[in-house]
């Protein structure tokens, strides 16, 4: 598969701090990929950086061939690149439908507000909003904000989408709706990003893990590799952890999720 996403020692700086350090992969055209690490990591900075929110201070991102590390978000949007937020902020006084036809207008290409519409109703009804289309948007539930949220952002039609930690604050239900919505858009033929907390979740949808430690991407591979490599063990659990499971011949267990680990002293891993 040829790459879509290229990253080439990407850095981003903020005064004296490399949120993000050198940091290079790729992501191939039709792949999930995981994107996790440790609160602090980078994770949400990585995402800024590539849809030109902050531009690199060195490096270079590549989409589809064309380097993008000095576009400007609207016109990254418009080549297939979207993103949902960690923090949903749908225009609550706007109808959901109208939030979705933002989208379709701004970064979908669309030529007309009935173009628009036409694309936001699409996607509502993939999405299971379309009942609600007339609603205010700030009547919604959380769940359903993360829906228009991921409604909005199929509006622009992307080739590559970028989901911000959208099951937190879900349940459990509402977390197996989420990734069954998100296999439906894999099956489409888009390329996903997953920026995710919940191991036990991101184990279950990512095809390959990309790790990031302290803004430097620490392992990357399949699934099954990667949470048994000693580098994100110590990430996540610490040294000591680390040092003992290596001794011991001990698995990780890699279906903990934040709580589990507060539970247990350790910061969970988060927004980076």
């Amino acid at each position: 598969m040829s790459a879509l996403l290229e990253l080439d020692e990407v850095t981003r700086r903020f005064g004296g701090l490399n949120a993000v350090e050198g940091v290079s992969f790729s992501v191939a055209q039709g792949e999930i990929v995981g994107l996790i690490g440790p609160n602090g990591a980078g994770k949400t900075t990585l995402i800024n950086v590539i849809t030109g929110v902050h531009p690199a201070n060195s490096g270079r991102v590549r989409f589809d061939g064309q380097d993008i590390t000095r576009r400007r978000p609207h016109q990254i949007a418009r080549l297939g690149l979207a993103r949902t937020f960690q923090i949903v902020q749908p225009f609550p006084k706007m109808t959901v439908l109208e939030n979705a036809a933002a989208g379709a207008l701004f970064s979908g290409g669309a030529g007309s507000m009935h173009d628009a519409y036409a694309a936001a109703r699409q996607q509502l009804e993939f999405t299971g909003l379309a009942e609600l289309a007339d609603r205010p948007a700030a009547t919604l539930t959380l769940a359903r904000r993360k829906r228009l949220e991921l409604a909005k952002s199929l509006a622009m039609r992307p080739r590559l989408l970028m989901l911000d930690e959208v099951n937190a604050g879900l349940d459990s239900g509402e977390i197996a709706g989420a990734l069954e919505l998100i296999r439906a858009i894999a099956n489409l033929g888009v390329t996903i990003i997953v920026i995710e907390h919940l191991m036990r979740v991101v184990l279950s949808i990512a095809q390959r893990l990309v790790v990031l430690h302290h803004g430097q991407l620490i392992a990357q591979g399949p699934p099954h590799e990667v949470v048994r490599d000693r580098h994100v063990i110590e990430a996540y659990l610490g040294s000591k952890y680390a040092t003992a499971n290596r001794t011991l011949g001990m698995s990780p267990p890699p279906q903990r999720g934040p709580r589990d680990a507060e539970r247990r002293g350790v910061p969970p891993a988060g927004e980076g």
